[in-house]
């Protein structure tokens, strides 16, 4: 396999990775309903708030990737829930397909060889594919590792 070849699989990967820590997946599984938007004391968001957090802003580093007439959004308005918890059960399942399409979107784009990962998004102010798809799983370790402190706030985290 060539340097090319390996980066990308390593960038494609790493968007679902596992092998330091918990991924989304495992992340996310079997969260009961009542504590969705639960807030622990002395924490700052609920599960429902991490979670769509994590969705809007992958969702916004892909569409700067891939969109050429792509507007930035407003932080913090655009980024965050002002609710705690979710309008519905459907929402929350919404929330978590629309982060799992976005994922593969973003995994596709990493082995799409169509687009040299090192080159400057031609839209942009200098970032490149690559530093895009980094900091999309960057951002989702580290509000995966408060997915994490939630549940164990709330006594839903396995041992």
């Amino acid at each position: 396999m060539s340097a090319e070849a390996d980066l990308r699989e390593l960038l494609g990967r790493l968007l679902a990775w596992e092998d330091a820590h918990v991924g989304f997946d495992t992340a996310i599984a079997d969260i009961p309903v009542s504590a969705r938007g639960a807030v622990p004391a002395g924490l700052p968001h609920s599960l429902w708030q991490l979670l769509d957090h994590l969705r809007r802003t992958q969702h916004d580093i892909l569409d700067f990737c891939i969109n050429p007439q792509y507007e930035e959004l407003q932080w913090p308005a655009d980024y965050w829930s002002r609710s705690a918890a979710p309008p519905s059960e459907t929402a929350w399942d919404e929330s978590v397909r629309q982060f799992e399409d976005d994922r593969s979107a973003l995994q596709r784009l990493a082995a799409n060889t169509g687009i040299d990962v090192t080159a400057t998004i031609p839209h942009g102010s200098g970032q490149t594919y690559a530093r895009e798809l980094v900091l999309a799983a960057d951002h989702a370790a580290y509000h995966i590792g408060q997915i994490i402190l939630v549940r164990q706030a709330l006594g839903i985290w396995r041992a």
